[in-house]
């Protein structure tokens, strides 16, 4: 059997077994990443261009965007690529570039959820200590906190994967590398470091959640004692959209890593593997834009923007072209 030292590739799960079906998925694959690229790139510009949207609440948002930019761009390429090909290769390297920056983004993005839900927490519970505690010098630390915490979290995770000997092939039965498909192949007794990771992980998920959970006990609360009915839909306006991302990032992911072993398959598995690395970036940007008014006025003029940016390059453009046709006339 070969160990680590002498892989120097893996083979990943093919999405189908015929040539027809690979191309089917590829195009659905990119227009699912296309979707995804355009509605979290629409949402960082509306955010980093509009002055009104400078708020904490969106300075936030802006950061999960990108993190939903960079975690679909480490999975769908490679499969979309694989696809168009008709192979199933990945290097090595590549394979544990994969895992660190897959972990990263997944990672970074529950952080900033729980950081997102205590913004809510303090706009709605503590108003007039708003602007002392959710400061653009407090809102930079924690941001920065909760990139580079992760940075290293999942810097220690891959190092730990892979530096188990793998003496069980080199077939990962999933469409992109991930640490449970990896520990599969290794041959090690004793995997303590990565157990001990893997509990460290599982109660830092448990705390975050826990504390997303009661700040939202606590926002609810506030909420209902409010005498305005209108302060009252203002409120539950800016929260629900962050509570359907929550809710469905954290039942996409349990629903992977909790499923019973009767359901598991490869089928079962990679379907699962679509729903938890691909759904939440692709639909975050609609959850925030169907009920935000700000984020839905803000995307409005930029496209407005654009295409008369669009329109007058092209007019000119004909101008051009019809006077240099008079002149060769």
């Amino acid at each position: 059997m070969p160990n680590s030292s002498s892989i120097s590739e893996f083979l990943l799960l093919p999405l189908a077994d015929t040539r027809q079906l690979q191309l089917l998925h590829f195009w659905l694959l990119l227009g699912i990443y296309l979707a995804a690229l355009l509605g979290n790139g629409l949402i960082s510009t509306a955010v980093a261009c509009d002055r009104r949207l400078h708020t904490p609440m969106y300075f936030f948002l802006l950061n999960l965007a990108l993190l939903d930019l960079g975690c679909i761009s480490t999975t769908l390429p490679k499969a979309m690529a694989n696809a168009l090909w008709d192979t199933r290769a990945i290097s090595y390297a590549g394979c544990a570039a994969q895992i660190f920056f897959f972990v990263f983004f997944l990672s970074a993005e529950f952080s900033l959820l729980t950081i997102m839900s205590y913004d809510r927490y303090v706009a709605i519970c503590k108003p007039l200590h708003y602007g002392t505690l959710m400061d653009s010098r407090a809102c930079a630390t924690m941001a920065a906190a909760a990139w580079s915490s992760m940075l290293l979290y999942s810097l220690l995770h891959t190092a730990s994967t892979f530096s188990l000997p793998l003496c069980q092939g080199n077939v990962v039965n999933q469409f992109f590398c991930e640490i449970p498909q990896i520990l599969k192949l290794s041959c090690s007794e004793s995997n303590l470091r990565e157990v001990v990771l893997l509990i460290f992980s599982a109660s830092l998920v448990f705390g975050c959640f826990v504390f997303i959970v009661v700040s939202y006990v606590q926002i609810f609360l506030a909420v209902l004692r409010m005498p305005s009915e209108q302060g009252r839909h203002k409120a539950f306006s800016t929260c629900l959209p962050h509570l359907a991302v929550v809710s469905l990032f954290v039942s996409t992911g349990a629903f992977a890593n909790l499923k019973p072993l009767s359901l598991s398959s490869p089928s079962m598995d990679l379907m699962v593997a679509l729903l938890y690395s691909v759904v939440p970036p692709t639909l975050n940007p609609i959850i925030y834009s169907m009920r935000n008014r700000e984020i839905k006025h803000s995307l409005r003029e930029v496209m407005h923007v654009f295409f008369n940016k669009t329109t007058m390059y092209g007019s000119t453009g004909c101008q051009r072209c019809s006077l240099t046709i008079r002149k060769l006339h």
